[in-house]
């Protein structure tokens, strides 16, 4: 609990007697069981930093501080964990592996995020505020935030109550609160007295918004490898294709030299601003009806505020039909301004109606703003249509509120998330919070006002306008083949939303990555979206070098909620510079949520994930690439010297190629290849988890990791799928490879085949040889070097009587009658001199003893028939034949 100062004068009066405690950590409380009794309402809750009524006291240098009572929730703190500051250098040992390119350490301090209750070192660079954790010495995303999207911080003194007789000796705790952008708040603690958070906030102060438009960090990094290419060239073949004509492309030369100015048969490109003299906010090239001349443009022009005349922002090629915007008309208190060139221009819209329809088209003109609104703006000039001075029209009013009503909407969303987060900025978790009331305590109204506190945001009801708006708008221009003109005040907010939303229903090309740069680039940059001043950057003046700084005379409170009334942070410039400006109010990031609610609506229409909307606004809020300084663009060059987003989330994607987390897993443009015209009652936002969750409640924003485990099923298959397509293509190899194995077989087959049987057939002609030879009285031998011997043996002995005894008739010598042995050598040899084809004949010729005179065969007639062939490759030794007697009866 709290003690309760109540002024009266000058005069501090306490309502109660504080009874000290220490708690287990040697921190001095105060027991206020006996105040809460005498002096707390009934329904009073129990509190914690955050909703602790911030009372400013004079200190001792007249400076106005905040002195928060401790809370159980600051016993949570290990004071031990934070150390004295020591000297450093300018990128200490091991932090240069987190910094960016160009980025320099400007201050840093010890202290614990207070949310986590993890100690480390904070660091102040020229782009981020960083957050080292002192155990894993990692960065702590939660403790990290870019200057730029750093909404505003304050100082807060934690004062700890000790003794009654040592009041003018009370501690205090120091800390530091940081609100972004991105729906976060972080709570820094420093020690006492260490001057750490005095280093860390004056450095804030300097960086978080410099004076110079140089100094931001997206001038400091350069191009790098992420250069811009000129969006005036992609805006230029955006309208050509648009206009149907693709084969044209434009480049720097074609701008130069002013040969864009294409057109078709309803629409042109006209140059009317190419020098931004006709409308500073207005990109050079403008799409406009054929039938009108330059000359009646510049003449409607002064009828529309800021001269936003009408132009096409996007055309249906197919039926003729357009979207168009503009800025309100300047009709005066009494309506009754008129422009015949603004009513020629407008009605030039409502061309003749296609597909053997006759007549002229109908012509919306949808007002963003609420009637009463448009109404008041009269007073100052400005004002809405009269379908009377319009032809064929019909004038809507949509009643999406103001910028300002945005802004204060976004702040009570952060701050129930706050609040009602898994853990809150204080370290507190919700389920603790007030004695668990919150959630109900078995009390369901207690748990319906909580529900009730996130529609009293109005945030889901501002989403749902801006919703069904642009589907009311998609639905006129693809269901009645009508023209639309929106415009809201300026014709840059709302109008921007409305139009952008509505050509993303219509238009398929919108909904993949290049298209969805294309529609950005095209109606939130070339039309003039005021990105700094929306983000609560300061505006060039008019030397372009100087960015102004705000005073801070008036502070809000940070958490609404749970805060009184009157109750101010402390000591803090810049602790509502974004929200003194009326300017800064969440317009982009609004329209970022409706298209997440597409997505989650229409989850196979949308080539991009979740993922990359929310790295895609991260990057935005970050001012880290120069893109979003439209104006500084045209007038001084920016992209010359920026990074450019759509580059680098190029770059990352492909680093992770199809299947990084900027690809909608679920994407099948063949399900959608019209327009979504999403009724009504399909129309109901939720929060976005990846975004609005993120940081309140990291676990329940689960639909990236439920995404990421898709992703990884996914990737998984396409693994199994690339190893089967290998496999097949091996088994695929492999088919081949054996089959012309199998062929190479079946040849050799075949070759040994026949070599087997020329080889059989050898060798029965061999085996009929030998025999032959045997037959003849010769023997066979073969020796071991494969050369075949034929001994021829004769025998006297054996030969038949008849024999003997015509050689005894004849006179044969007696040394006949014993027996003789001749031996007779004959070789194997190939006869190189002789080509017969048959060299069996040769041996027939030279050996066979049956053959002929004339050298003619007697076989089959002769003995020689048994044989079943002819002899081969015999060559005979002839003079052994002669040392024979052989009588002409032996043969």
């Amino acid at each position: 609990e709290k003690h309760k100062l109540v002024g009266k004068s000058e005069s501090l009066v306490l309502l109660s007697p504080l009874i000290p405690t220490t708690n287990r950590r040697g921190l001095t409380f105060i027991n206020h069981h006996h105040y809460h009794q005498m002096a707390t309402p009934r329904n009073r809750r129990t509190t914690s930093l955050r909703d602790s009524d911030t009372t400013p006291l004079p200190d001792s240098s007249n400076n106005i501080i905040n002195i928060i009572e401790p809370t159980a929730t600051w016993d949570a703190l290990d004071w031990t964990n934070i150390h004295q500051p020591v000297s450093r250098p300018v990128v200490p040992h091991g932090l240069s592996d987190f910094l960016y390119e160009a980025e320099e350490v400007i201050a840093e301090g010890y202290g614990v995020l207070v949310n986590t209750d993890e100690a480390g070192t904070l660091y102040v660079t020229n782009f981020r505020l960083l957050f080292l954790s002192e155990g894993s010495r990692d960065i702590i995303a939660l403790g990290t935030i870019p200057l730029a999207t750093i909404e505003r911080f304050n100082k807060i003194v934690i004062k700890q109550q000790s003794g009654p007789r040592q009041s003018d000796k009370t501690p205090t705790r120091r800390l530091l609160q940081v609100i972004g952008k991105d729906m976060r708040i972080i709570i820094f603690a420093f020690r006492p007295r260490s001057k750490q958070r005095r280093a860390i906030f004056e450095a804030l102060l300097r960086y978080a918004r410099p004076t110079r438009l140089w100094d931001l960090y997206a001038f400091s990094s350069g191009p790098s490898r992420f250069s811009n290419t000129s969006p005036r060239v992609r805006l230029v073949n955006e309208y050509l294709r648009l206009l149907g004509v693709e084969s044209h492309h434009s480049s720097l030369s074609t701008i130069e030299d002013g040969s864009f100015t294409l057109s078709n048969n309803w629409w042109r490109i006209s140059d009317v601003n190419a020098t931004y003299e006709m409308c500073p906010t207005y990109p050079f090239s403008l799409l406009l009806p054929k039938s009108i001349r330059d000359e009646d443009v510049l003449q409607a022009c002064k009828f529309r505020a800021r001269c936003r005349l009408p132009v096409i922002s996007w055309c249906d090629g197919r039926t003729g039909a357009v979207l168009a915007r503009s800025s309100q008309p300047l009709v005066g208190l009494m309506m009754n301004m008129r422009s015949n060139a603004d009513e020629n221009l407008v009605g030039a819209l409502c061309t003749e109606l296609t597909g053997g329809k006759r007549g002229r088209r109908k012509l919306y003109i949808a007002d963003a703003r609420p009637r009463k609104n448009a109404l008041a703006n009269g007073a100052m000039g400005g004002g809405s249509e009269s379908s009377s001075n319009y032809f064929q029209s019909e004038i809507v009013f949509f009643g999406i509120d103001n910028i300002h009503a945005m802004r204060e909407s976004l702040v009570r969303l952060r701050d129930y998330l706050d609040t009602h987060g898994t853990k809150s900025s204080d370290g507190m978790s919700s389920f603790l919070r007030h004695g668990g009331w919150t959630w109900g305590g078995g009390n369901l109204s207690s748990m319906s006002a909580s529900v009730s506190t996130l529609g009293d945001s109005g945030w889901l009801i501002h989403i749902q306008n801006v919703l069904a708006g642009s589907a009311w708008i998609a639905a006129r221009v693809a269901i009645e083949s009508a023209s639309v003109l929106v415009h809201c005040s300026d014709g840059w907010d709302r109008t921007s939303q409305l139009v952008a939303l509505a050509s993303l229903l219509l238009d398929p090309y919108y909904r993949t990555i290049k298209g969805f740069q294309a529609l950005v680039e095209k109606d939130w940059l070339a039309f003039g979206h005021p990105f700094s001043d929306r983000a609560g950057m300061a505006s060039l003046t008019g030397s372009g070098l100087e960015l102004p700084r705000q005073s801070s005379s008036t502070n809000f409170p940070s958490s609404p909620m749970r805060q009184t009334p009157g109750s101010f942070p402390s000591q803090s410039p810049m602790s509502n510079q974004t929200q003194n400006s009326n300017h800064y109010s969440p317009i982009f990031l609004q329209w970022v949520d409706c298209v997440s609610q597409l997505l989650r609506m229409y989850p196979f229409a949308f080539e991009f994930s979740s993922a990359y909307l929310v790295d895609f606004l991260d990057c935005t809020l970050s001012y880290r690439f120069g893109n979003f300084f439209e104006k500084e663009r045209q007038q001084y060059g920016v992209f010359d010297s920026c990074g450019c987003l759509w580059m680098y989330l190029d770059d990352i994607r492909a680093s992770g190629g199809s299947s990084h987390v900027h690809y909608n897993l679920f994407y099948d443009p063949s399900k959608y290849v019209g327009p979504l015209l999403p009724p009504a009652a399909a129309l109901a936002p939720t929060l976005w988890p990846q975004f609005h969750l993120r940081w309140s409640c990291p676990s329940e924003a689960q639909a990236r990791e439920v995404e990421a485990q898709c992703r990884n099923l996914v990737e998984k298959i396409s693994e199994l799928q690339r190893a089967k397509d290998v496999a097949e293509s091996k088994a695929r190899e492999t088919i081949a490879t054996m089959e012309a194995i199998k062929a190479e077989i079946r040849n050799e087959k075949q070759i040994s085949s026949s070599a087997l049987n020329l080889a059989t057939k050898a060798n029965r002609e061999n085996d009929i040889i030998k025999r032959a030879i045997q037959s003849l009285g010769c023997k066979i031998s073969v020796s071991g070097n494969d050369e075949c011997t034929i001994n021829i043996e004769s025998n006297l002995v054996n030969l038949p009587e008849k024999i003997t005894s015509s050689r005894s008739t004849r006179g044969i010598p007696d040394a006949y009658d014993e027996k003789m042995d001749m031996s007779i050598s004959v070789a194997l040899t190939s006869d190189d001199d002789d080509v017969s084809e048959n060299p069996i004949l040769r041996v027939c010729e030279n050996l066979c003893p049956q053959r002929t005179r004339d050298g003619g065969c007697k076989w089959p007639d002769s003995s020689c028939a048994q044989l079943e062939s002819q002899l081969v490759g015999l060559r005979a030794n002839y003079d052994a034949f002669d040392q024979l007697s052989i009588y002409d009866s032996y043969f």
